[in-house]
């Protein structure tokens, strides 16, 4: 005769485990080791096998529930051949009978004896079990279905594919799965990005901010005071729309920074000959690279120019402003110096000495911020190496400069010592590419490599 018996969750190491997944639902078949659902822990995931065939009449959890050792799983019908088994409690009143309707819940039976608890099968493929009406057990289950596999809207995917989603601020839940039954691959995750950034999507408002269909986690909230002296500093304004114009930017803009080397021996000799001839007039390096960076520009069109708001077409922009990141006592600010490509290295001086001025005055009007086509922001005064500049958008690239030193160099015959300085070129992926991005670096350390190729 059959009986009802209720499957509980074996001892899996942990307690208040999540549910993820709920692999069968009333009035499925199933047979004995078949998994019923699917935990996980902080570092995997584990499938709990059916301890015996039957059919389930009852589904006691649901995705989301947290469950430890002993908790119900389902009550499931079992066949008369199981019954002979080790045997387990009957429910009710002790006569074994069988409630009728399918969905009723069965009396709470007996716990299960030790020795009626099966270990914990992991790795197992998902088999919800979808077995036609009879006693027969199916020679073939039929092909998964994610809508059986995951009910509702709960997100089919491992934990090491959701955890690449929350490092990358993606809502699971909008992510399309490509693998079998719907299962949420890293592929998957990377697509929807990519889609993402590709669209040009702008930022939405509401308690889950977004930025292009990246729903990002809420910023954590810390009581710092219980840890120690703290003291709080409001940001300036230029601060706060200058950092919301960066978290913007390097959210949707896919970055990759290419880094070069120029030697800038003789650049450097004559720039102080310059300076010593225009005492007046203060020629920093920053003059030569603003050069040296039209000329690359003039000579890779894609890397003067922007994407429109669609994403969809590249505008080509045929004037030369360059923007001079400046850093003032509330924050960095980059004001324009506008047609470079027309002035000589005396003029830009002086444009660059006057912008830098207001600049830190605070006198700056919007129109000397706005229309920049290039950006170069310059550390060299201060130190460094190589780092990565964030892209000014909507412009599609920004040179970095760090400090220039001195090294070794071979010059076919013996190691001389030359001044070096490292560049950082950063780029959006969406319009550039690894090898143009290459081939313009170099071109520019040709440029500043030999002062004569400034002044064609």
């Amino acid at each position: 005769m059959a009986d009802l018996k209720e499957a509980r969750v074996p001892d899996i190491g942990h307690a208040d485990v999540p549910v993820i997944e709920v692999l069968v639902k009333a009035g499925d078949r199933i047979e004995k080791e078949q998994s019923l659902i699917t935990l996980e822990s902080d570092k995997a995931t584990m499938e709990v096998p059916a301890p015996f065939a039957g059919t389930v009449k009852e589904v006691k959890l649901k995705v989301g529930d947290e469950v430890s050792e002993g908790a119900v799983i389902a009550v499931i019908e079992v066949d008369d051949e199981a019954v002979a088994a080790p045997p387990s409690p009957a429910p009710g009143d002790g006569r074994g009978e069988v409630a009728q309707a399918p969905a009723a819940p069965a009396p709470a039976p007996a716990a299960p004896k030790p020795e009626d608890k099966p270990a914990p099968i992991a790795g197992q493929g998902v088999q919800p079990g979808n077995a036609p009406e009879g006693d027969a057990a199916p020679s073939a289950r039929p092909p998964l279905d994610a809508s059986i596999v995951m009910p509702g809207d709960a997100p089919y995917a491992s934990p090491a594919i959701r955890a690449f989603a929350r490092e990358l601020g993606v809502d699971i839940q909008q992510v399309k799965g490509s693998g079998r039954g719907g299962r949420i691959q890293r592929d998957d995750v990377s697509a929807y990005v990519k889609h993402a950034l590709a669209s040009g999507a702008r930022p939405v408002s509401g308690a889950s901010a977004s930025v292009g269909g990246l729903n990002l986690l809420p910023w954590p909230k810390v009581d710092f005071a219980k840890f120690g002296e703290i003291e709080e500093k409001p940001l300036t304004r230029i601060q706060k729309i200058s950092g919301a114009n960066l978290a913007r930017n390097w959210a949707m803009i896919p970055h990759v920074t290419q880094h070069e080397d120029a030697d800038i021996t003789e650049m450097e000799a004559f720039r102080k000959k310059l300076g010593e001839e225009n005492k007046d007039l203060k020629i920093s390096p920053l003059v030569f690279q603003i050069k040296a960076v039209v000329a690359a520009l003039k000579q890779f069109p894609q890397f003067n120019a922007s994407l429109d708001e669609s994403g969809e077409k590249l505008i080509l922009k045929k004037y030369f402003h360059i923007g001079i990141a400046v850093d003032t006592p509330d924050g960095l600010v980059v004001p324009v110096i506008r047609d470079c490509d027309k002035k000589g290295l005396l003029d830009l001086a002086r444009d660059l000495g006057e912008i830098s001025k207001k600049a830190r005055e605070k006198k700056l009007g919007p129109a000397e911020m706005s229309g920049g086509c290039f950006s170069i922001s310059s550390l060299g005064g201060i130190g460094g190496t190589y780092f990565t500049p964030i892209v000014n958008a909507p412009e599609v690239a920004i040179l970095g400069v760090s400090k220039s030193v001195t090294k070794p160099l071979w010059n076919g015959k013996e190691f001389a010592p030359r001044l070096v300085l490292p560049l950082s070129l950063s780029y959006d992926h969406r319009v550039i590419d690894g090898a143009l991005a290459a081939r313009f670096a170099a071109f520019l350390a040709n440029q500043l490599g030999d002062i004569r190729r400034l002044l064609l």
